[in-house]
């Protein structure tokens, strides 16, 4: 077997089923998930309508590239979304469907690295799990780049040492940022491509929440809007992930796309063709119809502001929860013990919510773990629930103060 699997950590959720494995929560009360970023919105109905119509198509083998209407649709959007100028994203060129930004964020770091060197892949920690386990699996070290309240959530590009942006061949970012729901300005995007530029490495953006924002007034930038401002037409060293499945609620379509430079494009094309992962052509099809269609995206990003708007309330007393400016989370500190294992593990004994520890989502490094002391409360449950569920965590934090 591949020994790079040993260099593996168990996954977030593994770790919480243990963790509450022994606890059994009160019988009475509804069990409540917020652990994991798993959108429960109603899905826009254009999209199974699609699939009920084109389900004849499943005796077809679809093509890795994808069909250029779904190509055409993805580069509309982007020009769209991001104000980029018309035609500047070639569908045929510059963009491939994908099973969801996972599988994609997976597979393009195995085509990106070149391990015959001693290459980094950095990353913001805390972060979302895929990226280290694609920067090992592929034979990369992961550099973590913490994020915390002390740096405003944004990875200090700063500080990383002139030594370490020469090995690096990768810079994963993720805006707005899991768990921290932090947006990165235009003016963070445009220094790491300086970087990339200088030190010849690929930015690659997780931007799979760029539509889950709380401003209706401040879209957050993404990173070809960025290239395209700074004269990079053809988003030299640039990659963008985006998906459906928070945009649009359908997290189990597992639909997305990666955009970008298109010699990038071209090899990581040629890698999944082996790869064998493309998208069925029902899926396809459903797909685009969602991403020509704004309005449903318009309510979804309703529904997650008036749980903020709900939830913080009932928090504030007990929790120093703040609004984060995208994504559908809360990154809390759980209070004077800061441990976030006892949090969640009593906080799901006794009150049937379940969330997840910050600790989990982080690695240690020198000042320690920067998720340690947190937990990622996940706001996917409707109205309703959630606020049951905000009710139930002041509850028990007050039962722990008392």
């Amino acid at each position: 077997m591949n020994p790079r699997l040993e260099r593996l950590h168990a996954y977030p959720f593994e770790r919480l089923a243990r963790l509450t494995a022994s606890a059994t929560p009160p019988r009475h009360l509804k069990p409540i998930g917020m652990s994991i970023g798993e959108p429960r919105h109603e899905p826009p109905p254009m999209v199974p309508e699609a699939l009920r119509a084109n389900a004849h198509l499943l005796g077809t083998y679809p093509t890795t590239a994808g069909v250029p209407e779904l190509r055409a649709a993805c580069g509309a959007w982007l020009e769209r979304r991001f104000g980029l100028r018309a035609g500047s994203v070639d569908p045929a060129t510059m963009l491939l469907p994908v099973n969801g930004t996972r599988e994609a964020l997976f597979a393009f770091v195995q085509a990106a690295v070149d391990d015959r060197h001693d290459a980094l892949v950095a990353m913001p920690n805390p972060f979302y799990q895929i990226y280290e386990g694609a920067a090992l699996l592929a034979g990369a070290r992961p550099y973590f780049l913490e994020t915390t309240a002390a740096n405003g959530y944004m990875p200090d590009l700063a500080a990383v040492p002139e030594s370490f942006w020469r090995r690096c061949q990768v810079l994963i970012l993720c805006s707005p940022g899991n768990p921290t729901g932090k947006v990165l300005p235009r003016e963070h995007l445009l220094r790491a491509l300086e970087l990339a530029e200088r030190h010849d490495f690929i930015v690659a953006a997780d931007e799979c929440y760029t539509d889950i924002y709380l401003d209706e007034a401040c879209p957050p930038p993404g990173l070809l809007e960025a290239a395209q401002a700074s004269g990079r037409a053809r988003f030299e060293r640039c990659i963008v992930f985006h998906s459906l499945s928070k945009r649009s609620s359908v997290p189990g379509l597992r639909s997305g796309f990666v955009a970008g430079d298109p010699a990038i494009i071209a090899r990581l094309l040629l890698y999944r063709t082996y790869h064998g992962c493309a998208m069925p052509v029902p899926t396809q099809l459903a797909s685009i119809p969602a991403w020509r269609d704004d309005a449903h995206v318009l309510e979804n990003r309703r529904l997650y502001q008036e749980k903020f708007e709900r939830v913080i309330p009932i928090l504030k007393p007990v929790l120093p929860v703040e609004k984060p400016d995208g994504a559908f989370y809360l990154w809390t500190e759980v209070g004077a013990d800061g441990d976030d294992e006892r949090f969640t593990r009593e906080l799901h004994a006794t009150q049937a919510v379940t969330v997840l520890p910050g600790s989990y989502l982080a690695r240690s490094g020198p000042q320690g773990n920067p998720g340690a002391g947190r937990v990622r409360i996940s706001l996917v449950p409707n109205v309703a629930d959630c606020v049951d569920a905000a009710e139930r965590i002041r509850a028990y934090v007050e039962s722990r103060s008392a």
